[in-house]
């Protein structure tokens, strides 16, 4: 029983950050097989995300913006995405708001360990 409670919370929790499924208004997966995820994401004006958590990962701008990143050590950062970036990021929970006056597109490439 304790086992079945456990093994449940770490489901609801895990679930609970993935970015499809906790914003999945704005984020939709697109490909997946065993080494990695893409996902599709299109943050309209004004729209900031639930928190989620992502793997390393790749970040294609089809469309840019102005965005605000939520941290989850509590810090806040604020920057434009350009039409054509190709970004690297490592692994993170986070939340974002997108602070400009046109939608965010982005697809994310979310890396997954080989075994």
């Amino acid at each position: 029983m304790i086992v079945a409670s456990s093994f449940g919370f770490w489901l609801t929790r895990a679930h609970a950050q993935d970015p499809a499924v906790v914003n999945a208004k704005t984020i939709r997966v697109r490909f997946e097989n065993d080494r990695v995820r893409v996902l599709e994401a299109t943050l309209p004006p004004g729209v900031k995300e639930q928190v989620h958590s992502h793997p390393a990962y790749v970040i294609y701008v089809l469309e840019g913006g102005r965005y605000r990143n939520f941290a989850s050590d509590g810090k806040t950062t604020e920057g434009e995405l350009k039409t054509g970036d190709v970004l690297y990021r490592d692994p993170l929970t986070h939340s974002a708001e997108n602070i400009g006056d046109t939608p965010l597109h982005l697809i994310l490439v979310e890396l997954k360990s080989a075994k």
